[in-house]
């Protein structure tokens, strides 16, 4: 009988350590991606003199490009940049919205891109998406999934707890998403991919379950990892499914109506827990409640600055943000007056824990 396999796309290189930016050079050369270090650097405004500082002892011939905004427009216009000169690599070093703003321009001619994250916001360190804004809105952009993926502990350490914390509640919406995965293979037929639903489940179990907090470098490692699994999810089954559902559909719903209101991993965690409300998933609840509570993430619509009318208007118009998508969202059809019912028990469950 013949051996059956399929081939899938994964990071050449993972580091997850303190140190790592200072070691780019090396980085790249062993893993035969820049032996010169003829690179295009993109970082943030708020990282440049810093990361430039630390490169150019390795990266002596690297070109460093600042961007700014996470739009599309400036995406397009850092890809005009890299046709400056034949580049081998182009290296994202920043938050979500610097890698993101990379991994597009990268993918658009072709270039290999090492996605280095500064924060642990979310799970798009080592997806095959960028999230770009383009005419006030976020849409998802399908690109080629790092070949590289490092995240400096230095770094993260030094920034914001808050955005930090955030990836935890991307994370652990993992478990909403794939619940919400198995509803559309039983009520429509959807095929579930078996290893992509592992992937995404062992980070988020990892992370639901580990002691500690942002400041421990053992519980940062774990988020890094699970959050770099869930990236490696996607690229698997070719789709966001298994980190994305009703979850992100609130995310989403709320992104587009009031913007500005919360982080995408903020936003996640508290969507995944009113769809496993929504389930009536009692043991699931109160673990991913715990967690939240635990590492200062928001439960409730107020905890985020949303009344309850926005957050009924938000999860009305969720299921419209992924057509495509099956969730309990979708599954229950829920009218204004009947969302406002169940986000009344829902508070009342959250507030009562």
């Amino acid at each position: 009988m013949p051996l059956l396999a399929r081939s899938i796309q994964t990071p050449l290189h993972i580091d997850v350590r303190r140190g790592a930016v200072a070691d780019l050079g090396r980085i790249l050369a062993d893993g035969r991606i820049s032996a010169g270090g003829d690179v295009a650097v993109v970082v943030g405004p708020g990282l440049g003199e810093r990361v430039v500082n630390l490169i150019r002892p390795t990266l002596g011939a690297a070109d460093v490009y600042t961007t700014v905004g996470g739009t599309l427009d400036a995406a397009l216009e850092l890809s005009g940049k890299l046709r400056a000169r034949s580049y081998d690599a182009v290296v994202g070093i920043g938050g979500g919205t610097t890698v993101d703003t990379a991994k597009y321009a990268a993918n658009r001619w072709g270039l290999p891109m090492i996605s280095v994250a500064t924060s642990l916001a979310n799970d798009g360190i080592a997806s095959p998406v960028a999230s770009l804004i383009h005419d006030g809105i976020k849409n998802s952009y399908g690109v080629h999934i790092p070949f590289g993926v490092v995240v400096d502990l230095d770094f993260v350490e030094n920034g914001s707890e808050r955005v930090n914390r955030g990836g935890i509640g991307d994370v652990i919406s993992n478990i909403s998403a794939l619940a919400d995965w198995e509803l559309a293979r039983e009520v429509r037929g959807e095929p579930v991919d078996g290893l992509a639903a592992s992937l995404a489940r062992m980070g988020a179990e990892a992370v639901l379950n580990m002691p500690g907090d942002m400041s421990d470098d053992a519980f940062v490692t774990v988020l890094a990892e699970s959050l770099i699994a869930s990236g490696l999810a996607m690229a698997v089954c070719g789709s966001s499914r298994p980190a994305s559902g009703g979850c992100h559909e609130i995310m989403h719903a709320v992104d587009s109506l009031f913007p500005g209101t919360a982080s995408h991993g903020e936003l996640a965690g508290l969507g995944a827990l009113f769809c496993t409300f929504l389930r009536g998933d009692e043991r699931r609840f109160t673990q991913m409640s715990e967690c939240l509570a635990r590492h200062q993430l928001p439960r409730l619509p107020a905890d985020v600055d949303l009344d309850a009318g926005q957050f009924v208007e938000a999860v009305a118009f969720a299921p419209r943000t992924r057509p495509d998508r099956y969730t309990i969202l979708e599954h229950l059809a829920m009218s204004p007056d009947e969302i406002s019912r169940k986000l009344a028990d829902y508070v009342e469950a959250v507030t009562n824990r």
